[in-house]
């Protein structure tokens, strides 16, 4: 059935969207590079298992960089398979540094940019050493919001320092991340040590920001929210806000909430199915083992026994004798 969202755009929009070029694209590039494997089971089948990996957010694993950030929904599924396959880290308790979590996510993107991993670290650590440890759930949620409003964040930060420079908000030139103006200006460090800037002013800022640019950003009602409980703040202060934002937090609806991020009943329910399967693969290796005209050791040292015995018969020259299965 299709959504009330989807009857009230235009094909074309609702089509741009949510990407389904970019996806179709990247089907077609797949089915050109594997057509010789893929011609074994049709071209059909091909789509089908393409499009049901994007439902199901497998897609991104494995994939270069460009295509994880290509759409929300692919930095959606990348955050998610983070967090499914590395939570046992936070589950044992283990402090990793910047560098262990990037080597982290290079097995899911061998590409992954060590950048964005250190702007995700800089947020919880702050002025700390770059070398610290770290819990899964302060990188994780810090990394959420780096890596999925990324470029957003890239015009606050300029923002945040033409207001400390005291220039006018309505004036604000949003450069991009090739500008050189990122270097004529004071760096976020040098900047985080000052009072800030007043929140209202930030906030009129950022509003106009959501509404001129159309890639992603939180919800602007939430932003005023989190921007409405101080009078000023610092950039990395916001940053450290919108990580611990619940509202922001379900509004991109790629984890759960911070008291259930370490259980995930589906996969639990996978792990104990292998699990189980893999004792009673064990169990049955064993069994045969044990049983008469098996080649286990058990037969061996029975045969070794029989050959010590004195026979009537002449000696063979070369006994045959029963080997242990490798």
């Amino acid at each position: 059935m299709l959504s009330p969202e989807r009857l009230a755009l235009p094909d074309y929009e609702y089509l741009a969207q949510r990407h389904v070029l970019t996806y179709m694209e990247d089907a077609v590039c797949q089915l050109l590079e594997n057509k010789e494997d893929i011609s074994q089971y049709g071209i059909a089948r091909f789509f089908t298992e393409y499009f049901n990996s994007v439902c199901q957010g497998t897609h991104i694993l494995f994939r270069e960089f460009s295509f994880i950030q290509a759409t929300p929904h692919n930095r959606a599924s990348f955050l998610r398979a983070f967090w499914r396959c590395f939570r046992t880290v936070g589950k044992n308790g283990d402090l990793l540094t910047m560098r262990e979590y990037h080597c982290l996510l290079q097995l899911l993107c061998p590409d992954f940019p060590l950048e964005l991993t250190q702007k995700a670290a800089r947020i919880v650590l702050m002025d700390d050493a770059m070398d610290c440890l770290m819990s899964f759930s302060d990188f994780l949620f810090a990394f959420q919001i780096q890596f999925y409003y990324s470029e957003f964040l890239e015009s606050v930060a300029a923002i945040y320092q033409d207001l400390l420079a005291g220039k006018n908000p309505n004036t604000v030139i949003v450069p991009t991340s090739s500008s050189g103006q990122h270097r004529q200006r004071p760096t976020l460090g040098e900047a985080s040590m000052l009072e800030g800037v007043e929140a209202s002013l930030f906030y009129q800022c950022l509003e106009n920001l959501c509404d001129r640019h159309k890639y992603s950003c939180p919800p602007p009602a939430l932003v005023k929210e989190v921007l409405s409980n101080v009078q000023r703040l610092t950039f990395y202060g916001f940053l450290v806000a919108l990580s611990k934002h619940h509202g922001i937090n379900q509004a991109l609806g790629a984890l759960p909430d911070k008291g259930d991020l370490m259980h995930d009943p589906a996969m639990d329910e996978e792990l104990e199915r292998l699990v189980v399967r893999s004792r009673l693969h064990r169990t049955s290796q064993q069994h045969r083992a044990k049983e008469p005209g098996d080649f286990g050791f058990q037969r061996r040292d029975k045969l070794e026994a029989l050959e010590r015995v004195p026979s009537a018969s002449a000696p063979t020259p070369y006994p045959y004798r029963w080997e242990p299965r490798e």
